[in-house]
């Protein structure tokens, strides 16, 4: 199994309206055949000194194995959801782990 974990931080001008669509556009990717699992979020309520809840919104997704988040990569629906909402990435951080 492979999990990728992305963090988003968008850039302060984004709408609600943006967060509202860049939300229903990672739900989106769902729909990749090689997706297992899919949680789209925003940082918890929760605070301690170790969480860092900076961030926009959380995507975490899990594969089958390397092939499968190759897949992903290249897949119509990851590359429109990239060419859609780059431009309101102001940060992104991928942690990948087997």
């Amino acid at each position: 199994m492979l999990v990728h974990h992305v963090l988003f931080w968008l850039k302060p001008d984004t709408t609600d309206d943006q967060k509202i669509a860049f939300r229903a556009s990672l739900n989106s990717l769902k729909g990749i055949e090689s997706v297992k699992s899919i949680n789209v979020g925003t940082p918890a309520p929760i605070s301690r000194p170790v969480i860092d809840d900076t961030y926009s919104f959380s995507l975490a997704i899990t594969f089958e194995d390397l092939e499968g988040h190759n897949v992903y990569q290249v897949h119509p629906l990851h590359q429109a959801f990239l060419n859609t909402f780059r431009e309101r990435f102001e940060k992104v951080i991928i942690y990948d782990a087997i």
